[in-house]
C-alpha cells in the first residue's frame, strides 16, 4: 500500500462533472477513489482511464444518503490506502424538479433538499473525523448558481443554497482541525445530465448570458475544482466561489438600470 500518495474521494465519480473531476485529480496524482451509486461500468471506465493515462484510482461503491454505507466506504479506503486528504461532494442525489412553485408538490420540494443536504452531511461527518486526525484535509462542495436565481427551479434553488450554508458550518467546524472548506458554484455547464434539460431555447439564452458566449465544459469545471482542493489554494476558507462564464457580471451588465447610466 502506499502511504505517501495523496487519496481524493470524489461522490458521484461515474459521469459529468465528477468523472471529469477524477480524471483531472488523478492527471494531478492523486489516487482516487471513484464512488458510484448504481453504474458500476461507467466508474470502471473513469478508473481505467485514470490508469491508463498512468494514475491510480479504484471503485467505491455507495449511497451517500445512507450513513452505514458512507461509513462501509470510508473503511475500505482507508483500508486500502490508509489515508483520505481530499473530498470531493459531488453527487447529484435527487434530480431537481424543474416545476413552478405554485404546482410543485411539497413531497418533491423537500425530497430534493433533503438529498441534497444528506449526501453532503454524511460524507462530510465520516470524512472530517478522519481528517480531524490527521489535522489537515480538504473539503469541496460542489454547487450551483441556482441558489441565487428565482423561477421554476424553486427545489433546485432552496437546496443549492442551503449547501452553500451548510459548507460554511463545516468550513469553521473544520478549521480548528486545519481542515479547508470551500464550496465551488458552477453556472451552466454542458454534461449528458443536464443535455437532458438544456433545450435549445435555454441553451442559447445560457449561453448568450456567457462572456465566452458559450456553456461551461465538465473538464473546465474539473480544474476549478481541483484547484480548489490542493494543498496551495491559498487562504480561502468557507467561501462560496462562483464559476459561471461571466453569467453574473454580463447579466448585470445587460440590466436596463445599468445601461441608463453608461
Amino acid at each position: 500500500m502506499e502511504q505517501s500518495q495523496q487519496v481524493v474521494l470524489i461522490s458521484g465519480a461515474s459521469r459529468g462533472i465528477g468523472a471529469a473531476t477524477a480524471r483531472e485529480m488523478g492527471r494531478r496524482g492523486y489516487h482516487v477513489a471513484v464512488n458510484y451509486h448504481q453504474n458500476a461500468d461507467a466508474a470502471a471506465d473513469v478508473v481505467s482511464t485514470i490508469e491508463s493515462a498512468g494514475g491510480s484510482a479504484q471503485t467505491v461503491q455507495a449511497d451517500v444518503c445512507d450513513p452505514e454505507q458512507v461509513a462501509g466506504m470510508i473503511d475500505r479506503i482507508r483500508t486500502d490506502r490508509g489515508r483520505i486528504d481530499a473530498l470531493v461532494c459531488n453527487a447529484n442525489t435527487v434530480n431537481p424538479p424543474f416545476e413552478p412553485l405554485l404546482t410543485l408538490s411539497w413531497d418533491d420540494f423537500i425530497g430534493k433538499v433533503i438529498g441534497e443536504l444528506a449526501g453532503a452531511y454524511f460524507l462530510t461527518q465520516s470524512v472530517l473525523r478522519v481528517m480531524a486526525e490527521e489535522r489537515k484535509g480538504r473539503i469541496v462542495y460542489v454547487s450551483s448558481t441556482a441558489a441565487d436565481r428565482v423561477g421554476s427551479v424553486a427545489a433546485h434553488s432552496t437546496a443549492k443554497a442551503a449547501l452553500n450554508t451548510f459548507s460554511r458550518h463545516v468550513a469553521g467546524v473544520a478549521a480548528q482541525y486545519g481542515v479547508i472548506v470551500n464550496t465551488v458554484a458552477f453556472g451552466a455547464v454542458r454534461t449528458d445530465a443536464s443535455s437532458g434539460v438544456m433545450i435549445d431555447d435555454l441553451r442559447k439564452l445560457m449561453e448568450s448570458r456567457s462572456v465566452f458566449g458559450r456553456l461551461i465544459e465538465a473538464d473546465e469545471a474539473a480544474r476549478s475544482i481541483a484547484i480548489v482542493a490542493d494543498d496551495d489554494f491559498g487562504a480561502s476558507v468557507g467561501q462560496v466561489l462562483r464559476v459561471d462564464g461571466g453569467f453574473d457580471v454580463l447579466d448585470q451588465q445587460l440590466h436596463p438600470m445599468v445601461q441608463h447610466f453608461e
